[in-house]
């Protein structure tokens, strides 16, 4: 299937002037219609305490659903879930599960994009119990014309 820029340079290639001009008179009635819309991603709040108290406010006073109370406090759902099913971010506890994860996912993102190789350790110096002897290896060579 064509592309729009390959059927462009066909109707150049054929002479089609009136065909160019009809194609760039629909472009212009289409960005007089097209509208910006905003982005639909939103950018989420920082979980704290205080929104994870009003997340089951929301969820006890009101008959709103998991997205509906997300969209009003402005995070995602899946955060709405923690706080309703496991009482997650309920308290300010540095040492808390998510605080952790929280934290350690920050660390990566500002980490180096590329981690520096670990230094192997050096092998151990113990001796090894003797193996047994090796067969003698067939010998390598060509064989001759004569051989076969």
């Amino acid at each position: 299937m064509a592309t729009l820029k390959e059927f462009e340079e066909s109707l150049r290639e054929h002479g089609m002037h009136m065909a160019l001009a009809l194609l760039e008179r629909l472009r212009e009635r289409d960005r007089q219609t097209r509208t910006i819309r905003p982005a639909r991603r939103i950018t989420g709040q920082k979980m704290t305490p205080d929104l994870a108290r009003a997340i089951l406010e929301l969820h006890a006073s009101t008959g709103m659903t998991q997205q509906e109370i997300a969209f009003k406090v402005g995070v995602n759902q899946g955060r709405v879930n923690e706080v309703i099913k496991r009482g997650k971010w309920l308290d300010d506890d540095p040492h808390a599960p998510e605080a952790v994860a929280r934290d350690k996912a920050k660390a990566r993102m500002r980490a180096d994009p590329k981690p520096q190789a670990k230094p192997r350790p050096k092998p151990s110096a113990r001796r090894e119990a003797p193996r047994a002897a090796k067969r003698p290896a067939a010998p390598q060579g060509q064989l001759a014309f004569g051989d076969l």
